[in-house]
Parts: C-alpha cells; structure tokens; sequence
C-alpha cells in the first residue's frame, strides 16, 4: 500500500498534516522523492520524542541508514539541510559541550541588555513604516527587517552582508529549492561562515560571534567548525522563525479583532506571543530525528534506524490537549505544556530573545498603528513555500486613521 504524500498537492502542509491526524498521532508518509519518514502529529505524541532526545532519538544523520546506502538518491532536494553540520545535528555530550560553551556567551542578562537597542530598531523602522503610508507590506519592512538586524547586530554580521544570509536561509528552507541550488546556497552560506569566525578571531567585538571565539568550558575552547556549526543554527534559525512569529500575530490579530482590543487594552502581548507559537508555530516540522532503537510512541511503533518530524504546528491545534477550541486563536488560554520553544534537552536555547523582540514589536506596532488592517483578505496571504518553518510572504496594510 502505498504511503500518503507529503506535502499533498494542493492542500497547505498544516490540512495535510491535521488529516493524517485522524488516522494516527503518528503517520509514515512519503517525503518529496519518494523518500518514507514519520510525522508526530499530536502534543503528546510531540513531547514524547522531544524528552527522547540524546536517548531514544539522535539528531546526527548518520543514524538514518537509508541516507547511505543508496536508498536516498545523492540528489534529493532535502539532503543539503538535512546533512548540515550544525548544532542540531549534534547529540550526546557533544550536543550537551556545545550547548554550554553557547549558554556561556548568550546569557539571559546579554539578551535583556539588548532592549532598548530592540526598541530603538523597532521605532527606526515604525517610522519608515508610517512614512510609506497604506499599502506599505508588513513583512519586509517589519516582520522580517526587525529579527535580522537584531540577530546580526548580536553576532556581528555587518549590515551590507545580511541581505544575502536572509536569502539563503529562504532557499535553504524551502523544500521547493532545487537540489543543486540548495548545495550551491549551503556551500555558499558555509564559506561565509568560516570568513566571518575568522574576521572575529582577528578583529573581536562586543558581539556574540567574538563571544563565542573566547568562550571556554575548563579550558575548552570551540573549534572553528564547532563554532560554524553554532553559527549555522543560531543565524539561520535564530532570525527565520521570528520572522514567522510576528507575521503569524499580525495575521491573526487581524483576522480576530477580539483578541486584538484585550491584547491592547491589557498589555498582554506576552500573551500573544505564547498563543501564538500554539495556534501557528513558525516552525511547520522540525528537522529530523533518527530512532537508535525500536520505539513506540502515542502508541504507535516506529522501527529503529527512521526518521521522525515533530510537526509543531498540527500539535498545537490537537484537541486531545486543547479541547474544542483547539482552532481558536484565545489569549487567555492556559498553556502551563506548551512547547512552543521545544522541551526537554534541546529547549530553544534562544527563547529569552525571541520572546522580548516578539513581545515589544507587537505592543509597538498596535501602539503606534492602532486602527491597521490588513489590505488583502487573510485568506489570499501568501505562504513560504517550506514544510520546516512556514510564514506569511506578504502582509500589505491600511494604516488606519490614528498614526502615532
């Protein structure tokens, strides 16, 4: 029998996903290429992999024998994030050194030192934003503007750089990428890093990326590819799924009005972001894991030697766990489980960041621009064409009557 496809052709990833949800909490299906992995589809079934990390699950591809031994074409149009050399592909005590060395450098207090510098660009860019007046599209003047120049101000990526390392994230995620422009954008994105370790080593700053040059566990110090393989993820990850947070909020503030005034009128923005990350996460389906042993999770066996996808946005609208209402977008909403930013080992050791930069942009944003509204129907936004992070590509807007 053969496997459902994913993605389906013309279906969203997440309707895919919350069908397949009705056969199973979990679901072999075949990826692009013919290649068969497994979805986590429900909360339990995701947190149950998450706590599994560095035990019952690897994340270093090396673990999944059908990448090898010819079963994989060399040419899948996967391979060149899949096989990446950074720090999610790492696991056991290398995953736990590395981890630590990075916690050393990208302390709670950096991150809440850097708020009024946050603030500052969010203002920088409300001002162009009011200046280009209705039909000003949110999504590169804002939603994608504030998060890389707050995470390249962090590690230090000088502004004429940074254009092309958001462009290469885009076609690294995009499952869409044809496979020879995907490994030609990851040598390319690999090349810059190694440039930019070595520009640190020479010449520090106050930035994380010297941070992380100096940064030392009893005398250990990362090597230069350890710190890429930081680098990798931090960059990529650390400005691409705040991207789609914010644009994920905006779009649905607008299509839920309610929850827009008690968000303004409480100060709950906070609330916003948390409910947020359940109703649509900015990551569709995380990268891989690879079982080390026969397994059986929410009740469904997975043999040793698979690959697994947790798919947190089908997970975050399960109504095992959120009832009824698991569709509805709600501020109030308990959410003591939630694992908007991960749980277990490998907790988003960036979730400080992402949870102020979210959390001030949208309270300045409808501080400013109380009355905006979307210029388009939220039906007709379009999507990024990934099944691992996924976002609102345009967000056009009617700035309202009251400009601040």
């Amino acid at each position: 029998m053969s496997l459902p496809a994913f993605p389906a052709l013309d279906e969203s990833p997440l309707d895919t996903c919350l069908r397949l949800r009705e056969i199973a909490p979990v679901v072999e299906v075949e990826f692009p290429g013919g290649v068969p992995a497994y979805l986590a589809l429900t909360h339990r079934a995701a947190r149950e992999i998450l706590a599994g990390d560095n035990r019952t699950f690897a994340r270093d591809p090396g673990h999944w024998p059908a990448l090898h031994d010819g079963s994989i074409p060399e040419d899948w149009p996967l391979r060149a994030i899949v096989q990446g050399d950074h720090l999610s592909t790492k696991d056991g005590d290398d995953h736990r050194r590395l981890r630590g060395l990075v916690g050393r450098a990208f302390t709670p207090g950096r991150v809440q030192a850097m708020e009024p510098r946050i603030q500052e660009l969010i203002d920088a860019l409300l001002d162009d934003v009011v200046a280009a007046g209705d039909g000003v599209d949110l999504v590169p003047a804002f939603t994608e503007a504030l998060p890389m120049a707050v995470i390249c101000e962090l590690f230090g990526v000088p502004e004429p750089e940074r254009a092309r390392l958001r462009k290469w994230t885009a076609a690294l995620l995009a499952h869409t990428t044809p496979p020879d422009e995907a490994f030609e954008t990851q040598r390319a994105l690999m090349t810059y890093l190694y440039q930019l370790a070595e520009r640190k080593r020479v010449d520090p700053g106050d930035d994380l990326t010297s941070g992380l040059v100096q940064a030392r566990d009893r005398d250990d110090r990362l090597t230069t590819d350890e710190l890429v393989a930081v680098l990798w993820l931090m960059l990529v990850a650390g400005h691409e799924t705040t991207v789609h947070l914010l644009g994920h909020a905006i779009a649905a503030l607008s299509a839920h009005p309610g929850q827009l005034a008690l968000a303004m009128d409480e100060d709950r923005w906070g609330d916003v972001v948390e409910e947020t990350l359940r109703y649509r996460h900015s990551v569709m389906m995380t990268s891989f894991r690879f079982t080390l042993t026969d397994v059986t999770i929410a009740g469904v066996a997975i043999p040793k030697g698979n690959a697994v996808g947790v798919v947190y946005q089908a997970s975050g609208l399960d109504p095992e766990r959120y009832g009824e209402s698991a569709d509805k977008f709600d501020i109030t909403r308990e959410q003591s489980d939630g694992i908007g930013f991960g749980h277990g080992p490998r907790y988003c050791i960036g979730a400080p960041l992402a949870r102020l930069e979210s959390r001030l942009a949208l309270a300045s944003l409808y501080r400013r621009l109380p009355d905006l509204t979307l210029a388009i129907d939220p039906d007709d936004v379009p999507y990024s064409p990934s099944f691992f992070t996924r976002g609102p590509l345009s967000l056009p807007i009617t700035l309202g009557a009251d400009r601040r």
